[in-house]
Protein backbone atom coordinates (compact mmCIF):
# COMPACT_ATOMS: atom_id res chain seq x y z
CA UNK A 1 0.00 0.00 0.00
CA UNK A 2 1.32 3.41 -0.94
CA UNK A 3 1.84 6.21 1.57
CA UNK A 4 0.72 9.55 0.11
CA UNK A 5 1.75 12.86 1.62
CA UNK A 6 0.60 16.29 0.44
CA UNK A 7 2.83 19.37 0.50
CA UNK A 8 1.47 22.86 -0.05
CA UNK A 9 4.63 24.55 -1.29
CA UNK A 10 4.44 28.30 -0.75
CA UNK A 11 5.27 30.42 -3.75
CA UNK A 12 7.44 32.54 -1.44
CA UNK A 13 9.88 29.63 -1.40
CA UNK A 14 9.95 29.14 -5.17
CA UNK A 15 10.15 32.82 -6.07
CA UNK A 16 10.54 35.12 -3.04
CA UNK A 17 11.93 37.92 -5.21
CA UNK A 18 13.42 36.02 -8.11
CA UNK A 19 13.50 32.26 -8.64
CA UNK A 20 15.36 30.75 -5.68
CA UNK A 21 17.73 28.32 -7.38
CA UNK A 22 19.47 27.34 -4.14
CA UNK A 23 16.21 26.40 -2.42
CA UNK A 24 14.92 24.47 -5.45
CA UNK A 25 18.15 22.49 -5.69
CA UNK A 26 18.00 21.56 -1.99
CA UNK A 27 14.30 20.75 -2.16
CA UNK A 28 14.79 18.64 -5.27
CA UNK A 29 17.56 16.61 -3.61
CA UNK A 30 15.45 16.08 -0.49
CA UNK A 31 12.38 14.90 -2.42
CA UNK A 32 14.36 12.54 -4.65
CA UNK A 33 16.08 11.04 -1.61
CA UNK A 34 12.74 10.63 0.19
CA UNK A 35 11.11 8.92 -2.80
CA UNK A 36 14.07 6.67 -3.53
CA UNK A 37 14.37 5.42 0.06
CA UNK A 38 11.00 3.65 0.02
CA UNK A 39 9.10 2.34 -3.01
CA UNK A 40 5.74 2.87 -1.26
CA UNK A 41 6.16 6.62 -0.89
CA UNK A 42 4.20 9.06 -3.04
CA UNK A 43 3.98 12.85 -2.89
CA UNK A 44 1.57 15.52 -4.09
CA UNK A 45 3.19 18.96 -4.42
CA UNK A 46 0.86 21.95 -4.77
CA UNK A 47 2.63 25.15 -5.91
CA UNK A 48 1.82 28.69 -4.83
CA UNK A 49 2.44 31.82 -6.88
CA UNK A 50 4.92 33.78 -4.78
CA UNK A 51 6.36 37.12 -5.83
CA UNK A 52 5.51 36.39 -9.46
CA UNK A 53 1.80 36.42 -8.62
CA UNK A 54 1.98 39.46 -6.34
CA UNK A 55 4.00 41.56 -8.78
CA UNK A 56 1.54 40.97 -11.61
CA UNK A 57 -1.38 41.65 -9.26
CA UNK A 58 0.26 44.92 -8.13
CA UNK A 59 0.78 46.07 -11.72
CA UNK A 60 -2.84 45.26 -12.53
CA UNK A 61 -4.11 47.30 -9.55
CA UNK A 62 -1.83 50.25 -10.36
CA UNK A 63 -2.93 50.48 -13.98
CA UNK A 64 -6.65 49.86 -13.44
CA UNK A 65 -6.63 51.96 -10.22
CA UNK A 66 -8.97 49.51 -8.53
CA UNK A 67 -9.36 46.05 -10.04
CA UNK A 68 -11.45 43.10 -8.92
CA UNK A 69 -10.59 40.22 -6.60
CA UNK A 70 -11.63 37.75 -9.31
CA UNK A 71 -9.18 39.22 -11.83
CA UNK A 72 -6.40 39.24 -9.21
CA UNK A 73 -7.14 35.60 -8.43
CA UNK A 74 -6.88 34.60 -12.10
CA UNK A 75 -3.55 36.43 -12.40
CA UNK A 76 -2.26 34.64 -9.29
CA UNK A 77 -3.53 31.26 -10.51
CA UNK A 78 -1.64 31.69 -13.79
CA UNK A 79 1.56 32.34 -11.80
CA UNK A 80 1.05 29.10 -9.86
CA UNK A 81 0.79 27.23 -13.17
CA UNK A 82 4.20 28.47 -14.28
CA UNK A 83 5.74 27.44 -10.94
CA UNK A 84 4.02 24.06 -11.16
CA UNK A 85 5.31 23.46 -14.68
CA UNK A 86 8.84 24.16 -13.45
CA UNK A 87 8.51 21.53 -10.72
CA UNK A 88 6.75 19.04 -13.01
CA UNK A 89 9.72 19.08 -15.35
CA UNK A 90 12.26 19.12 -12.51
CA UNK A 91 10.70 15.89 -11.23
CA UNK A 92 10.01 14.46 -14.69
CA UNK A 93 11.53 11.06 -13.79
CA UNK A 94 8.97 10.68 -10.99
CA UNK A 95 6.01 12.70 -12.32
CA UNK A 96 4.29 11.29 -15.41
CA UNK A 97 0.99 13.16 -15.07
CA UNK A 98 0.28 16.62 -16.43
CA UNK A 99 0.03 19.41 -13.87
CA UNK A 100 -3.24 19.00 -11.94
CA UNK A 101 -5.34 22.15 -12.35
CA UNK A 102 -8.66 20.82 -11.00
CA UNK A 103 -8.28 19.01 -7.65
CA UNK A 104 -11.79 17.58 -7.86
CA UNK A 105 -10.91 15.48 -10.91
CA UNK A 106 -8.78 12.64 -9.58
CA UNK A 107 -6.25 11.36 -12.11
CA UNK A 108 -4.71 7.94 -12.11
CA UNK A 109 -1.62 8.39 -9.98
CA UNK A 110 0.74 6.93 -12.58
CA UNK A 111 4.08 7.48 -10.90
CA UNK A 112 5.51 8.73 -7.59
CA UNK A 113 4.83 12.47 -7.64
CA UNK A 114 1.86 14.61 -8.64
CA UNK A 115 2.27 18.35 -9.20
CA UNK A 116 -0.70 20.71 -8.87
CA UNK A 117 -1.29 24.42 -9.45
CA UNK A 118 -4.07 26.83 -8.56
CA UNK A 119 -7.58 26.06 -9.76
CA UNK A 120 -10.15 28.89 -9.76
CA UNK A 121 -10.91 32.20 -7.97
CA UNK A 122 -12.05 32.31 -4.38
CA UNK A 123 -9.19 30.61 -2.52
CA UNK A 124 -5.48 29.83 -2.59
CA UNK A 125 -3.53 26.71 -3.46
CA UNK A 126 -3.85 25.67 0.20
CA UNK A 127 -7.46 24.78 -0.58
CA UNK A 128 -6.36 22.74 -3.61
CA UNK A 129 -3.94 20.87 -1.34
CA UNK A 130 -6.74 20.08 1.12
CA UNK A 131 -9.02 18.81 -1.66
CA UNK A 132 -6.26 16.60 -3.06
CA UNK A 133 -5.48 15.25 0.41
CA UNK A 134 -9.13 14.33 0.77
CA UNK A 135 -9.31 12.79 -2.72
CA UNK A 136 -6.30 10.56 -2.06
CA UNK A 137 -7.13 9.80 1.60
CA UNK A 138 -4.05 11.55 2.96
CA UNK A 139 -4.33 12.39 6.64
CA UNK A 140 -2.43 15.67 6.65
CA UNK A 141 -1.16 18.58 4.59
CA UNK A 142 2.37 19.87 5.13
CA UNK A 143 2.27 23.62 4.57
CA UNK A 144 5.74 24.97 3.78
CA UNK A 145 6.33 28.71 3.62
CA UNK A 146 8.74 31.34 4.86
CA UNK A 147 7.57 31.14 8.48
CA UNK A 148 8.85 28.47 10.91
CA UNK A 149 5.60 28.21 12.89
CA UNK A 150 2.41 30.03 13.79
CA UNK A 151 2.50 32.93 16.28
CA UNK A 152 -0.22 34.60 18.31
CA UNK A 153 0.43 37.74 16.22
CA UNK A 154 2.82 38.89 13.50
CA UNK A 155 6.23 38.72 15.26
CA UNK A 156 7.61 41.43 12.92
CA UNK A 157 4.99 43.87 14.20
CA UNK A 158 4.39 42.55 17.71
CA UNK A 159 7.49 41.74 19.82
CA UNK A 160 5.27 40.04 22.42
CA UNK A 161 3.99 37.47 19.90
CA UNK A 162 4.32 33.91 21.20
CA UNK A 163 5.00 30.83 19.03
CA UNK A 164 2.29 28.17 18.94
CA UNK A 165 3.16 24.46 18.80
CA UNK A 166 -0.38 23.09 18.54
CA UNK A 167 -3.77 24.72 17.98
CA UNK A 168 -7.34 23.74 17.17
CA UNK A 169 -9.01 24.74 13.92
CA UNK A 170 -11.51 26.94 15.78
CA UNK A 171 -8.74 28.89 17.51
CA UNK A 172 -6.68 29.13 14.32
CA UNK A 173 -9.59 30.61 12.36
CA UNK A 174 -10.11 33.19 15.11
CA UNK A 175 -6.52 34.37 14.54
CA UNK A 176 -6.50 34.43 10.73
CA UNK A 177 -10.11 35.41 10.05
CA UNK A 178 -12.56 33.75 7.68
CA UNK A 179 -12.39 35.92 4.54
CA UNK A 180 -10.22 35.18 1.50
CA UNK A 181 -8.26 38.11 0.04
CA UNK A 182 -6.19 37.49 -3.15
CA UNK A 183 -2.46 37.78 -2.48
CA UNK A 184 -2.91 38.03 1.30
CA UNK A 185 0.08 36.56 3.11
CA UNK A 186 -1.36 34.36 5.86
CA UNK A 187 -0.20 30.98 7.24
CA UNK A 188 -3.14 29.03 5.77
CA UNK A 189 -6.03 30.12 3.55
CA UNK A 190 -9.32 30.60 5.53
CA UNK A 191 -11.32 28.70 2.90
CA UNK A 192 -8.84 25.82 3.10
CA UNK A 193 -8.98 25.97 6.90
CA UNK A 194 -12.73 25.45 6.98
CA UNK A 195 -12.49 22.54 4.53
CA UNK A 196 -9.62 20.93 6.46
CA UNK A 197 -11.53 21.26 9.75
CA UNK A 198 -14.65 19.68 8.25
CA UNK A 199 -12.58 16.87 6.70
CA UNK A 200 -10.70 16.11 9.93
CA UNK A 201 -7.35 16.87 8.32
CA UNK A 202 -4.25 17.82 10.22
CA UNK A 203 -2.10 20.65 8.84
CA UNK A 204 1.53 21.23 9.72
CA UNK A 205 2.90 24.77 9.36
CA UNK A 206 6.68 24.77 8.95
CA UNK A 207 9.58 26.58 7.32
CA UNK A 208 10.43 25.45 3.81
CA UNK A 209 13.98 26.74 4.21
CA UNK A 210 14.87 24.14 6.85
CA UNK A 211 15.47 21.13 4.64
CA UNK A 212 16.44 18.82 7.49
CA UNK A 213 13.26 19.75 9.35
CA UNK A 214 11.17 18.93 6.28
CA UNK A 215 12.84 15.53 6.17
CA UNK A 216 11.88 14.95 9.81
CA UNK A 217 8.26 15.89 9.05
CA UNK A 218 8.11 13.54 6.06
CA UNK A 219 9.57 10.65 8.06
CA UNK A 220 7.33 11.22 11.11
CA UNK A 221 10.11 12.34 13.45
CA UNK A 222 10.04 15.24 15.96
CA UNK A 223 10.06 18.56 14.10
CA UNK A 224 9.80 22.33 14.49
CA UNK A 225 6.47 23.77 13.42
CA UNK A 226 2.82 24.20 14.33
CA UNK A 227 0.19 21.46 14.21
CA UNK A 228 -3.39 22.51 13.46
CA UNK A 229 -6.07 19.88 14.02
Amino acid sequence: MHSIKVISLGGSLIIPDKVDREFLQSFYSLIVQYIEEDATRKLILVCGGGRLAREYQEVYREIIKSGTPRAEDWIGITATKLNAELLKHMFADYCHNDVIENPTIVPEFKSRILIASGWKPGFSTDYDAVLLARQFSAREVINLSNIPKLYTADPKKCPDAVPIDRISWDEFIKITGSAWVPGKNIPFDPVASREAAESGLRVIIASGKDIENIKRILTNKPFEGTIIE
